[in-house]
């Protein structure tokens, strides 16, 4: 059994939207940080989460941009807003009954794989992994040297640029890090399967560092 709700998040004048979903005995969280266009509805991270959720880890998806931010290509891109909402949900987080023991991780996609890092950077001690998918780790700049989490970049195998971008975020992140690519896909991972291994990897990956196993 899972207990699962809406939740809102204050971060200063600001409400984060999100879904709270907490299995019974979960041995961590996972917060997701969505890329531009994209939020808590999300198909991708839906299934990803519910991969997560199935491995006995509390997922919470949220929209980190609302409606008429979303359509604000400075604010998609203003990944030290992104971070600092990340952070608040993460305050958030260790304040609920269902996650405030649990160790935190981040997912983060696209632009949102920016903020998780430039998070995770920020605040060492509560962030024990990350998950970048087709992510713009490249975006988190100098904070790159200062993440601690154990991280994680999944790769299409057909999405050229995002690797070169995340082979120069490999060479500076001083953390334990593995760079996966998944042959055949592209930066939305819609390939058959692709998205299945997607899931596998951050599962595994979640469960090492989150949880020991």
């Amino acid at each position: 059994m899972a207990s699962e709700r809406e939740v809102q998040i204050a971060c200063g004048s600001h409400r984060l939207f999100g879904n709270l979903v907490a299995p019974r005995g979960a041995c961590g969280v996972v917060a997701f940080a969505h890329g531009s266009g994209s939020g808590r509805f999300s198909p991708r991270n839906q299934f990803v989460a519910r991969v997560l959720q199935e491995a006995g880890l509390a997922t919470l998806l949220m929209d980190l941009l609302d409606e008429e931010e979303a359509e604000d290509r400075q604010r998609v891109f203003d990944i030290s807003l992104l971070a600092q909402r990340l952070q608040s949900a993460a305050e958030w987080l260790s304040g609920q009954d269902a996650t405030m023991h649990l160790p935190l991780g981040y997912f983060g996609a696209s632009t949102g794989a920016g903020a998780a890092l430039v998070a995770a950077a920020r605040d060492p001690q509560r962030v024990k992994a990350v998950v970048s998918r087709g992510g713009r780790p490249d975006l988190a700049r100098d904070f790159l040297l200062s993440v601690q989490a154990p991280t994680l970049l999944i790769v299409g195998g057909n999405d050229d640029v995002v690797i070169e971008l995340n082979e120069q975020a490999l060479r500076k992140l001083q953390c334990p890090t593995q760079l996966t690519i998944v042959p055949g896909a592209t930066h939305l991972f819609e390939e058959p399967g692709t998205l299945e291994e997607v899931a596998r990897l951050a599962k595994e990956w979640f469960l090492r560092y989150l949880s020991g196993d």
